[in-house]
């Protein structure tokens, strides 16, 4: 297949997506299909001839190292080029998206997960991997998708939003005490999440939040083991249990391996396993992921079970959790990947 992995963007988790990309991109090589690696912000340049040919850019020898390279090298410059630009898609993304069989979307954050793309690929007939542009809106929003969820039965933390111009309210006013979560309302990879102790952590949490985003989310703070489990077309894989060496599970724990440990299949009772998955699979259910998903849990002390979030687009780095959950059922990294694509043209 000819196929485009589309990566890194604008989001805050660039970095993370052009990692996942660089590796998907060179597991689906590996399995025989002409794969390239582009950036959806800043796309790929026809070469000096200015051919149009798209035989040319699906071809056999390809260099994956000198694509990851050529989009990293307008990391340092993003913003300023962020100021100039009215445009989302780079030079030729679509033309070169329409000419493959599909996208493989290893975009991570607001610009990839929030349907945006998914609804301009609907509109250009572009195929692509994961759900579609409403599954990514819903899940995307925490505010959204906690209602959602609480409304067909999957326990959330109590919470409530704060919204940039508005009054700034405080725990207490909720009865929630401290410490507690505040999290910027469509963030990812743990980017814009604070635990706070006190007024003053909070109050300057907000401030940080509104920086990045006009909504923030403040959570009741769940003391407990964390879990997430991956849906692959309706069906949930083994549960893995994140356990932090250090601090939550922050970006930091996330992308460094060796500073968490990771326990796949989850030790916890059967029962609870199959509680857990049912949760993860009615979540994905009622926010509409139907190709596949990673859904994240916290359990506490009393083993009650609360849902943290839905990831329409889950990582694909080496320390990420899907590939982990997969392989515990015989599944390969490169076997992921192809799962992947095939339930995204069927849906």
């Amino acid at each position: 297949m000819n196929i485009v992995v589309l990566a890194g963007g604008i989001s805050t988790e660039r970095e993370v997506s052009i990692v996942t990309g660089t590796l998907v991109c060179s597991a689906l090589r590996q399995r025989g299909h002409r794969a390239i690696l582009m950036d959806v912000y800043f796309g790929l340049p026809m070469d000096e001839t200015g051919t149009k040919d798209m035989e040319k850019i699906f071809s056999e020898d390809y260099n994956i190292d000198k694509a990851r390279d050529y989009i990293n090298s307008f990391n340092e410059d993003l913003d300023s080029i962020k100021e100039t630009r009215r445009e989302f898609f780079g030079e030729n993304v679509i033309p070169i998206c329409q000419a493959a069989d599909i996208v493989f979307m290893a975009l991570h954050g607001a610009e990839g997960e929030n349907g945006k793309i998914q609804s301009a690929f609907d509109l250009f007939g572009i195929p692509y991997t994961g759900t579609d542009h409403l599954g990514s809106a819903m899940a995307m929003n925490k505010n959204i998708s906690k209602k959602i969820l609480q409304y067909s039965g999957v326990p959330v933390p109590k919470g409530y939003v704060v919204k940039r111009g508005e009054d700034i309210i405080l725990p207490s006013n909720y009865h929630i005490s401290y410490p507690c979560v505040v999290k910027v309302c469509c963030g990812g990879s743990s980017v814009g999440v604070y635990m706070v102790n006190d007024q003053e952590q909070y109050l300057q949490a907000i401030k940080q939040g509104f920086e990045l985003e006009e909504e923030i989310v403040v959570e009741e703070y769940i003391k407990g083991r964390e879990f997430s489990v991956g849906v692959i077309e309706g069906q949930a894989l083994p549960i893995i249990e994140i356990c932090p060496k250090e601090g939550f599970y922050d970006y930091k724990n996330k992308y460094n391996a060796g500073m968490t440990v990771e326990t796949c299949p989850a030790q916890i009772e059967e029962k609870l396993t199959k509680k857990m998955q049912n949760y993860a699979q009615t979540a994905a259910e009622a926010l509409m992921l139907h190709t596949y998903s990673r859904i994240d849990f916290l359990m506490d002390e009393r083993e009650q079970i609360y849902c943290l979030e839905a990831n329409t687009l889950p990582g694909m780095t080496p320390t990420s959790l899907l590939p982990q959950e997969a392989q515990q059922v015989g599944m390969s990294y490169g076997e992921l990947c192809e799962k992947l694509i095939e339930v995204s043209l069927k849906s």
